[in-house]
């Protein structure tokens, strides 16, 4: 998949030398991609995740994928890892090959826009003879993920298919779980733990298609998916999450959700025999859950520490779960309240009051030689990240995932 053979070298040292105005001016013109593209092509707000864009995190991730494609102009297949990451979202959205040369076209326009007379009639060519190799790359690899969703042995599909709400549970203030099963009957397809469906829903009074992704939160095999929605509340720079609040308020045992088939690749190693850290922070604890109940089936003798990070017991999900499989000897479970209530002290898995650090972790976790995954709210993940290579946790062992647009966490 290199380009050398398909993009002329001028044009690569073009784009190449874009970079250093990337890096300044990325999200700018990011920002003003998505106003172009929105404001002429309304119908994609059907796809996109309006709070993102609104919370400045989709253009942020658009700029740092953009960004990285200059970079390695020359050598895509070291963004492939990014690529696939990416097509995963993309084919759990359905985002189809004939939206690219929309994306492809207000990019450019955008470009021109914000860079004004740096833009050069040469830099705008290299970029759209660049876009169409990025382009075909994305769509290859998605065409790929489509294909392989459908053609699973059992319960396969393409697009999006009907679920019945089988049982709706409240697992704390904040998290209620949707047992979800087919409405057809037929079989579903497996997943990997630690993967993810999208769930797309028409809200009364909205104008367009809501498409949020959710973890499932338990093991695959049991015949349903189970998704765990944390009820997002208005804060003071975000409104009410419109998805998870009419799930919380509206939707009941019985109701249809249309989803897609699982989807990610933020999954769990069973070829591994290595011990296993999961640390979750709130409602991150979903995809770590279902990694923790596949080992405690597929792998009951694989060593497990799970830390769980939580504002206190009243909003901490799963616990009943956690105490059940900590019964296994081998496996390790210990909770980090941050404002805990004298009941939550009593808690015989209670750890640390406050938040998740090194100096506690280095406590309860046996040893840095395991296999590390976390996820959580992303001040959390950069807390847990850069403690873990304070401690020489090599890269390679370490393994997150962002609910949303991807972000740094080596940033501040």
């Amino acid at each position: 998949m290199a380009t050398s053979t398909t993009l002329h070298p001028k044009t690569i040292e073009i784009v190449k030398s874009t970079v250093p105005v990337l890096e300044k001016h990325g999200e700018q013109i990011t920002k003003r991609f998505y106003e172009l593209m929105f404001s002429n092509h309304p119908e994609l707000l059907n796809v996109f995740n309006h709070a993102h864009q609104k919370q400045g995190r989709q253009p942020r991730a658009l700029a740092a994928a953009v960004y990285a494609a200059a970079r390695y102009i020359d050598q895509l297949d070291a963004i492939l890892p990014v690529v696939r990451q990416i097509g995963h979202k993309h084919r759990s959205l359905g985002i189809k090959p004939e939206q690219y040369p929309i994306v492809g076209k207000h990019l450019l326009l955008a470009i021109k826009d914000v860079l004004g007379d740096a833009a050069t009639d040469e830099v705008i060519a290299a970029w759209a003879e660049a876009y169409e190799v990025i382009a075909d790359v994305f769509i290859q690899v998605e065409q790929e993920l489509y294909d392989e969703a459908a053609a699973k042995k059992r319960g396969g599909w393409r697009d999006f298919r009907r679920f019945v709400v089988a049982k709706k549970v409240k697992e704390s203030d904040v998290i209620t779980s949707f047992y979800l099963k087919s409405e057809d009957g037929e079989a579903i397809s497996d997943y990997l733990p630690g993967q993810y469906v999208s769930v797309k829903m028409s809200i009364p009074g909205e104008t367009y298609t809501h498409i949020r992704q959710y973890s499932l939160s338990d093991a695959p095999g049991k015949g349903y998916y189970r998704i765990s929605v944390k009820r997002e509340a208005a804060t003071a720079d975000k409104p009410a999450g419109i998805v998870s609040n009419y799930l919380h308020d509206h939707i009941q045992e019985g109701d249809v959700l249309e989803l897609s088939a699982p989807a990610g690749d933020f999954t769990l190693d069973l070829a591994k025999e290595t011990p296993v850290v999961f640390i979750s922070g709130g409602v991150g604890i979903t995809p770590l859950l279902s990694m923790a109940n596949t080992l405690a089936i597929r792998q009951p003798n694989r060593p497990v520490t799970f830390l769980q990070a939580a504002l206190n017991g009243r909003v901490q999900a799963f616990d009943q779960e956690l105490q059940t499989l900590a019964k296994n000897p081998v496996f390790s479970y210990h909770i980090c309240y941050e404002s805990p209530s004298d009941e939550d002290r009593k808690h015989p898995h209670f750890s640390k009051e406050g938040r998740i650090d090194l100096e506690w972790m280095q406590t309860v976790i046996p040893s840095k030689d395991a296999d590390f995954y976390f996820c959580g709210p992303v001040p959390f993940m950069k807390t847990v990240y850069r403690a873990l290579k304070q401690w020489g946790v090599p890269e390679e062992r370490i393994h997150y995932e962002f609910f949303g647009p991807a972000g740094d966490l080596t940033k501040d």
